[in-house]
């Protein structure tokens, strides 16, 4: 049988299951795919009554014009640091939570754990914002509240360039750690149970359990998930910063998504703002392929 009629079997053989994929199909065709079609605005100085269709070519001049901006250093350098913190400070915890959550005998406890440490993810970044705001506000704020009763002056965190990154990071860990440790809890859960029990007739105490049968179980599932992280190493959190910083922390907190906010919305550069967004996608292909590539090479584990 050759591979045509091998497939038109497979179908026949599994038709509901491919009726099923239809609907995401669809959804990944409208709203993945078909906008690629606006990424030749990039290469264009794009008016918005003349349309895509009538709107003259410049070629390169806008990624030119990106490159020659004096704000672009400034911008990449914000956003590298402050995904590297993200990743270096924020990737690990989710796998130490995973862990420590393992060890916990008492059912009843462990998922009253899980269900406080799951609950800020499910709450949007304006509450989130708004709730820190609050919390170290100079006048009101229970921090800057500590710091005077121990006779400190009070700080401006959201204006002050020296703390506003470490907000950024501190923030996205409160969020979202509890709830990226998910993956790593089931990761463990499907290690075999008779692993641990031969290790404990060996001798093995819990933290050798930890790193001889739990860290390299899991470590294609840690890899699968650092080279997605390092894919996206150029989207810093744009949502968040936008709703966190203000113009006197641009120094320190403009990335690559807020520019693209800023000149794409706010001053109506579309074709610029369609070519920063390009230099990101392009950026994060070629991380998460070399991140790949790297990964196979040290580790002998990949996604493909």
């Amino acid at each position: 049988m050759n591979r045509g009629n091998h497939w038109i079997s497979q179908i026949k053989r599994n038709y509901d299951l491919y009726l099923l994929l239809i609907p995401g199909l669809v959804f990944l065709a409208i709203f993945k795919y078909t906008p690629i079609y606006g990424l030749v605005i990039a290469f264009q100085d794009f008016n918005i009554f003349k349309g895509i269709g009538d709107s003259p070519w410049v070629g390169f001049k806008q990624f030119d014009r990106l490159f020659a901006s004096d704000e672009f250093g400034n911008i990449m350098t914000n956003t590298l640091l402050i995904s590297l913190y993200k990743i270096v400070i924020l990737f690990p915890i989710p796998i130490i939570i995973a862990i420590l959550l393992n060890e916990v005998g008492r059912m009843w406890f462990k998922r009253t754990i899980q269900t406080i440490i799951y609950l800020p993810h499910f709450l949007s970044w304006v509450i989130i914002a708004g709730l820190f705001v609050n919390i170290m506000s100079p006048q009101t704020g229970i921090v800057n509240g500590i710091i005077s009763y121990f006779g400190g002056e009070p700080i401006n965190f959201f204006m002050d360039n020296s703390y506003f990154r470490s907000i950024i990071v501190a923030t996205a860990g409160w969020k979202e750690a509890g709830w990226n440790a998910i993956i790593f809890i089931a990761a463990i859960a499907g290690l075999d149970p008779e692993l641990y029990e031969a290790s404990k007739l060996d001798g093995a105490s819990r933290i050798q359990q930890v790193f001889t049968i739990t860290l390299p179980g899991i470590a294609s599932t840690i890899v699968l998930m650092l080279i997605l992280r390092i894919g996206s190493v150029l989207e810093a959190g744009t949502e968040q910063i936008l709703l966190l910083y203000n113009p006197t922390v641009y120094e320190t907190g403009d990335v690559i998504g807020t520019y693209i906010y800023r000149m794409g919305l706010t001053s109506m550069e579309y074709s610029f703002s369609t070519a920063v967004g390009l230099f990101e996608s392009v950026i994060g292909f070629i991380l998460v392929i070399g991140g790949n590539a790297l990964a196979k090479r040290v580790t002998g584990k990949s996604i493909w």
